[in-house]
């Protein structure tokens, strides 16, 4: 299980990466677009572009530009937000996987021996180092992704500001 969680960790901080890419190329088409004024902002390819020309066309927003463009920008994260909680669930599970190797090795002993204290001992470490070590990398993994997620977070949220901002200067270029 703790392999599991290693993997799923490592895939979801290599998914982070790729969104963040995806992430950044929409900031700065966007960054390039304000830099050209009117003409760059009902041009801009993107994301962001779309929600613009949607926007000049309708500047009431009532055709949910602007939910579209929230979707593109968090959607992916709600998935990622559930596998952070997986990892989390699977050291959990680890968790009780190793008590119930532990609970299976004391219901083993037919009786109590001083002579065999050591190896008794030993069997038993081994499923509480199973508990211990699942819920460890789960918690771990589940933090560190969940930081990753939360900046995903916070950088989709200012994309999303910056392009309402400068869609405020596209609304009275239509003639409305």
């Amino acid at each position: 299980i703790t392999l599991i969680i290693i993997i799923v960790f490592a895939v979801s901080t290599l998914w982070c990466g790729v969104r963040s890419k995806e992430l950044a190329k929409q900031r700065e088409l966007l960054q390039q677009a304000v830099a050209k004024g009117y003409e760059g902002l009902t041009s801009c390819p993107g994301w962001v572009g779309e929600y613009w020309n949607a926007l000049a066309a309708n500047p009431q927003d009532s055709g949910a530009p602007l939910d579209l463009l929230m979707d593109k920008t968090h959607g992916p994260h709600t998935t990622a937000w559930w596998v952070n909680g997986v990892q989390l669930k699977l050291g959990l599970l680890g968790k009780v996987i190793g008590f119930s190797v532990l609970a299976m090795q004391i219901g083993q002993i037919q009786s109590f021996d001083p002579s065999q204290a050591q190896d008794l001992l030993r069997n038993l470490t081994s499923g509480l180092g199973v508990a211990l070590l699942t819920t460890m990398v789960g918690l771990v993994g589940n933090i560190l992704l969940g930081l990753q997620l939360t900046r995903l977070d916070r950088f989709a949220d200012a994309l999303i500001a910056d392009c309402q901002r400068a869609g405020l200067n596209v609304a009275p270029h239509t003639g409305n």
